[in-house]
């Protein structure tokens, strides 16, 4: 008879002192064979991931999920004034999810499954050479011209016009009450509406190489997969993003929905469970074994590479 799946809350302390709340996935009276963090996208609360960490639990895993400050559980009594930036969600939260869960369990392997910003921000925490593999699902740090062309004028006047307009009269973004996600801090909703080409170049000057060093230390494997349909994570947006972790082997598979028996999935539909029995499943294999599942949708591999590129 299997273990029954225990979901505890948990807080998890920064090392600037701010708490963030998620849960601890895991079987009853068995130890997992791993541990796998899930990094959510921008305004996504932790929640929308927990049918994936049941599944992952059945299949042997540990499992956090977690809100990112000023999201959900972790949101303080007050959004406006904050001062939260996306950057902070990586070099803050991240990192103490990461060092928590090497704290738990020392000996067994650690994977994130980053979906959105949230295959990105593992490069922004120090802790980040501890990950032993990513799998990242629409992984981008939204650059406007790396939209979807035919959707490209849309997103651009709702995420790169209206939102910083409605940011600057309310001080937050209020995406709740607009059903456009949750509510951002205002410093996330700038990162996001402003982002240049390089992300680097969003910070002073000063700090750019310390930036590119923490990126560059990851070593983990990195498997980055998108559908057709996501006109956030084109290719030009996930080789963008990739190109960071240059210490990573690391390649780009693009599904196509009807391989997986679906007219459409989107950004955000890879994490619905009717995807148990295709999607999740294959994930299985690069998590278990490092193996990509996919190897027919690869359309793009780079070796790891030496050194830190200069920034301007």
């Amino acid at each position: 008879m299997p273990s029954a799946i225990s979901s505890i809350e948990i807080v998890i302390e920064c090392k600037d002192g701010y708490v963030l709340h998620g849960h601890l996935w895991s079987q009853e009276d068995r130890q997992a064979s791993g541990t796998v963090i899930i990094n959510p996208a921008t305004g996504v609360l932790a929640r929308y991931y927990h049918h994936l960490a049941r599944f992952l639990v059945e299949h042997g895993y540990a499992v956090i999920t977690y809100d990112y400050r000023g999201i959900g559980a972790s949101r303080p009594p007050r959004l406006k004034g904050s001062g939260i930036r996306w950057r902070d969600w990586g070099e803050y939260d991240f990192d103490a999810v990461v060092r928590w869960a090497r704290k738990r369990d020392a000996s067994h392997p650690l994977q994130v499954i980053g979906h959105s910003i949230g295959g990105f921000l593992p490069g922004f925490a120090a802790a980040a050479p501890e990950i032993d593999r990513m799998l990242t699902v629409g992984a981008q740090y939204a650059y406007y011209k790396d939209y979807a062309p035919a959707k490209r004028r849309q997103l651009i006047l709702k995420w790169h016009i209206a939102m910083p307009l409605l940011t600057w009269t309310s001080g937050y973004f209020p995406g709740r009450r607009l059903g456009w996600l949750e509510d951002l801090p205002a410093g996330v909703a700038s990162e996001w509406s402003f982002r240049r080409a390089a992300m680097e170049t969003n910070y002073p000057s000063h700090e750019r190489p310390g930036l590119l060093a923490r990126f560059a230390a990851v070593r983990a494997p990195i498997l980055a997969v998108a559908t057709t349909d996501d006109d956030f994570a084109t290719p030009s947006a996930l080789r963008r993003t990739l190109d960071y972790y240059r210490s990573s082997d690391r390649s780009i598979v693009i599904l196509k929905p009807a391989d997986l028996g679906h007219a459409s999935i989107g950004h955000f539909g890879l994490f619905h469970a009717r995807h148990r029995d295709d999607f999740w499943q294959a994930m299985l294999v690069w998590l278990q074994h490092g193996t990509n599942p996919w190897p027919a949708a690869v359309i793009h591999h780079a070796a790891p590479q030496n050194g830190i590129p200069l920034t301007p």
